[in-house]
């Protein structure tokens, strides 16, 4: 009798141990409940105390930074070589030959978005490329090609043929708030990839220049020459902008960045995929900002809105009764605040 309760005791204790392995190790090998939501375990909660909020994941932006750092490469764009205006004078040729100036090769950075191989990066980043090499993080290298640019918002969509590809989730830009915590990844002066941290110091910056349509995230998370065409992220690592431009004195960051809000990228890159071009819808006026001077000298019962001072003779506002003088309220029923608002609104309906 005893030997058998020994026997007992012992198989017992191996099917314990076995229990505790597969449960630490494979838990996806233990029995599910009835509901299907997953194997049943007990939970380790953390400590009470502030809870982690979107803006403030668990474990910091380490988490966030290595989940999106993945999908952020390096570009590098061949330009040829600059020719030698002296390269037929024979006097030169004896002294220093034939030989040719070198390739230029400029540097920046992309985005992985889609498992496919589609990146997003700067226009300007590999505008008159003769060939472009993309460089992953994890080493892999690739010949990219161009599926169509957007000089307009200095956008550019290459495409890589690889396999097992990362991609990061485009974030919403309507949750993205002024003060929020933002990564900025990307190949500053090709020294490798780098990732600084900073906040959202404005939204909807415009009038800086830069390009057609602006509508810019302003940041203090340091960008520098290179950085161009990497990775904004929030703190959960979701993508909401594409660097692009920095505001500086010396040619390195001064906490003034900008980059391009992912709903833009998102669709611009979606128009050169399906069209292969972008075809933005116009009006034909020349909007200018409504000032609060001008609203009160002229006692109009209004607060915003965008004054029209010219119109394009037969153009489509023209021909919608739209003279000078007017000043837009609305447009497809939301209110209009500033002239770069209504452009870029107007731009984004179709012809």
């Amino acid at each position: 009798m005893r030997r058998l309760w020994l026997i007992f005791t012992q198989a017992v204790t191996v099917a314990l141990a076995v229990l505790f392995v597969v449960g630490t190790l494979k838990p996806q090998w233990l029995p599910r409940d009835g509901n299907g939501l997953g194997p049943v375990v007990s939970l380790r909660t953390a400590a009470p105390g502030v809870a982690p909020t979107a803006d403030q994941p668990l474990h910091g932006l380490a988490g966030a930074a290595k989940l999106a750092s993945s999908a952020v490469v390096s570009v590098s764009a061949g330009k040829g070589a600059v020719a030698n205006p002296h390269a037929d004078d024979p006097t030169f040729r004896f002294f220093f030959g034939d030989r040719g100036a070198p390739a230029q090769v400029g540097y920046g950075s992309g985005v992985i978005v889609s498992p496919q191989g589609v990146l997003l990066t700067n226009n300007h980043v590999i505008e008159g490329a003769q060939d472009i090499t993309v460089r992953l993080s994890d080493g892999r290298e690739a010949t990219a090609i161009v599926v169509g640019t957007d000089p307009e918002t200095d956008l550019a969509v290459l495409r890589i043929n690889l396999d097992k590809l990362p991609a990061l989730t485009l974030g919403r830009i309507d949750a993205l708030q002024v003060g929020d915590t933002v990564l900025a990844i990307g190949n500053p002066f090709n020294v490798g990839q780098t990732v600084t941290a900073g906040i959202v110091s404005a939204l909807g910056r415009n009038g800086l220049g830069l390009s057609t349509f602006e509508s810019f995230i302003q940041t203090d998370a340091a960008i520098n020459p290179g950085n161009s065409g990497g990775a904004l992220v929030d703190a959960q690592g979701q993508l909401v902008g594409i660097n692009t431009a920095i505001f500086s004195r010396s040619g390195g960051s001064m906490g003034i960045g900008f980059a391009i809000p992912v709903d833009v990228a998102q669709q611009v890159m979606e128009a050169l995929l399906r069209d292969g071009q972008v075809t933005r819808g116009w009006i034909g006026v020349e909007p200018r900002e409504l000032s609060a001077d001008f609203i009160e000298n002229f006692k109009l019962p209004i607060k915003q809105g965008v004054l029209i001072t010219g119109v394009l003779q037969d153009g489509p506002a023209s021909q919608a009764g739209i003279t000078p003088g007017d000043v837009v309220l609305k447009l497809a029923g939301k209110a209009v605040h500033n002239t770069s608002q209504l452009m870029n609104s107007v731009a984004a309906l179709k012809p």
